[in-house]
């Protein structure tokens, strides 16, 4: 039973100490929020914790056997992210660059499948924004931290109007005609309008003030160089 009791004596100790030193290693490693966690740093921190969850479980060996691999890691990321700061072109390296989401009002469709980017992605980030409409956006970055920076036309709406999505990535959303009050016939039959045989050749549609607002697919508006999307 004593025996037992000391097990559990050295585990909390070891968590408590863990803790103490995980919150010291941090704070020298600076301050910064969740969404601004380079790769680099979201590795460091992951393998850090998972070194302490180690030492913990792991109580019958020395717990000098995580706390030096942990201070190496601190000693890199410092390293590191002095580096970073005081050449450009590491940091550039590390962190990577923006990525052209929309550019003059056009969607990167290479660029999101590229990044593995999706529209339900783009339009939660741009709602955050508070950009309502996918045609009020001039220029959209998306950051190496994964956040949206976007750029309004100058003639976008002061007043935020709402675009229903008919289609994305050639898929029909039915739930934005019922909205609408329309159907698929209606739809096929305004894509035709504009030279667009099938929804499958529209990477996104939607509908506001009146209008649809179409996005084609990069292949189709090379093959259709006249084309406004």
């Amino acid at each position: 039973m004593s025996i037992q009791l000391s097990v559990y004596l050295n585990i909390i100790l070891r968590t408590l100490f863990m803790y103490a030193l995980i919150t010291v290693i941090f704070r020298i490693m600076g301050k910064r929020e969740i969404g601004e966690l380079s790769i680099l740093d979201l590795v460091v921190f992951i393998m850090i914790g998972e070194m302490a969850v180690l030492a913990i479980e792991k109580h019958y060996l020395s717990i000098w056997d995580s706390i030096l691999p942990m201070l190496l890691l601190m000693a890199i990321q410092v390293g590191l992210a002095f580096l970073s700061l005081k050449v450009s072109r590491f940091r550039k390296l590390m962190d990577g660059h923006p990525s052209i989401i929309i550019f003059q009002g056009k969607i990167n469709e290479k660029e999101m499948r590229r990044q593995r980017y999706n529209f339900d992605d783009l339009m939660m980030q741009l709602r955050e924004k508070e950009v309502w409409n996918l045609n009020e956006v001039e220029y959209a970055l998306l950051e190496p931290n994964g956040k949206l920076s976007v750029l309004k036309k100058e003639n976008a709406a002061k007043k935020p109007e709402r675009a229903v999505p008919l289609i994305i990535d050639g898929e029909i959303q039915r739930e934005g005609l019922k909205e609408l009050g329309k159907t698929e016939d209606w739809l096929l039959a305004e894509l035709k309008k504009t030279g667009i045989a099938e929804p499958g050749d529209v990477l996104f549609c939607s509908y506001s003030g009146g209008n649809l607002h179409i996005h084609e697919k990069e292949r189709k508006r090379k093959s259709r160089p006249g084309a406004n999307a």
